[in-house]
């Protein structure tokens, strides 16, 4: 067990520390962070929408949610390539970046023009978290050929121009280069671009809707979290396919569709993870009402309340990261929780959530109810809080009993 965890610590964890901190990856996950503020407008539409279940009077809110999760894309598109810039210290590039990207993106997004009536028209979808990968791409093309032409300039330093009139003539060919690849694609040859992103990454997305997709990645999650790696640095994959398989879910259900995404943050953390990512509710729960050590003690009552509200970072840095007593643990349940999850859905034992609910923070079981209102999902949600507190209670118990031992 000891060379296993010192392979881990010095082996596993650097590296995929390292692959987080490229500064790629930390650009595409704090420019989906900076999106999340919309989102939660979206998730609030949707609970101030459940009286229209009851009341006809009701208004409809759903343009607000249109109108913010619904553009998702397209400020990532602006985003991203922004964000790079000012990483990369080219400041008089982040803008011109950002508004590229957003041209480039609208041009791919395969509009209908009427040239007659000068109107162009967009699936609304294509606009929203479906076409997140399709932004992610344009951005990091667009910060590529911004990144290039970063550094140069059509004038000398001796120029007398002003600097604004510099920054405008070297802005345009780059943003010639952009635009021009958009119109070579999409208007010269007539190339789809967009459905060619779409296709590229949806055996991806169709793969973590399977029981064993949707299983790995999140133990993959439990695992990372265990050697105190946030599953934040995941975001570049997870967040567009769960946005994109909401959507999706919403759409199939309003078509009266079969609603078929299970990768979603609103099945994710309204059902498995109870108290956080691993379900450490039980564990809060164990310390609290059975734990002897003081340690442990001490730890429950200063956890439990952010556990109510679904934040286990307290817990889990407190006394999970690094202690292989209750590592794994957190492991078992990061494959038995999600299997039992996914296997309850794909047999049609509850409906799945359709519609959107970024609030994590609600805690259970209203949040439960609130994406799957049925009974069904409330037996489900008792079942894995069962299962995940059988798992944790014997390597508590083993815990505790060190615990107590050193304390004495």
């Amino acid at each position: 067990m000891n060379k296993f965890m010192d392979a881990l610590n010095n082996g596993f964890a650097p590296k995929a520390q390292k692959v987080a901190n490229n500064e790629w990856i930390l650009t595409i996950k704090n420019s989906i962070l900076q999106v999340l503020p919309f989102i939660f407008v979206g998730s609030l539409i949707t609970l101030l929408g459940i009286p229209t279940n009851f009341w006809d009077w009701w208004p409809d809110l759903s343009p607000i949610s249109s109108f913010t999760f619904g553009l998702t894309s397209i400020f990532v598109a602006f985003l991203f390539p922004y964000n790079l810039m000012e990483r990369k210290k080219l400041n008089k590039q982040k803008i011109i970046a950002g508004l590229s990207s957003v041209a480039l993106f609208l041009m791919l997004a395969n509009p209908t023009w009427d040239k007659t009536n000068s109107i162009i028209s967009y699936q609304f979808s294509e606009l929203g978290a479906g076409g997140m990968f399709v932004a992610l791409v344009v951005g990091a093309f667009v910060a590529i050929i911004m990144g290039a032409f970063g550094k140069f300039s059509f004038f000398g330093e001796d120029t007398s121009l002003p600097d604004f009139v510099i920054a405008w003539f070297d802005s345009m060919l780059p943003i010639m280069t952009v635009i021009g690849v958009g119109w070579i694609l999409t208007y010269l040859i007539h190339f789809d671009i967009y459905q060619l992103v779409v296709s590229a990454f949806s055996p991806l997305s169709n793969s973590l809707d399977t029981w064993w997709g949707f299983t790995l990645f999140l133990f993959f999650d439990c695992f990372i979290y265990s050697m105190g790696i946030s599953g934040w640095v995941l975001a570049a994959i997870d967040q567009p396919i769960m946005f994109a398989g909401i959507a999706n879910n919403a759409q199939q259900f309003a078509h009266g569709q079969a609603i078929t995404h299970v990768f979603t943050s609103e099945v994710i953390y309204s059902f498995p993870w109870i108290g956080g990512v691993g379900c450490t509710m039980p564990l809060i729960l164990m310390m609290l009402l059975w734990g002897k050590s003081k340690r442990l003690k001490a730890l429950g009552k200063a956890c439990i309340v952010p556990s109510i509200f679904n934040i286990n970072e307290p817990l889990v840095f407190g006394t999970i990261v690094w202690n292989p007593y209750l590592m794994l643990p957190l492991w078992i349940n990061g494959i038995v929780l999600p299997l039992i999850t996914v296997s309850w859905f794909k047999l049609g034992l509850s409906p799945i959530p359709h519609s959107l609910m970024q609030m994590w923070y609600i805690p259970f079981p209203f949040v439960t109810w609130i994406v799957s209102p049925a009974f069904s999902a409330i037996l489900l949600l008792l079942i894995l809080f069962v299962v995940g507190g059988l798992i944790y209670y014997p390597f508590f118990k083993v815990y505790d009993k060190n615990l107590v031992k050193e304390e004495g």
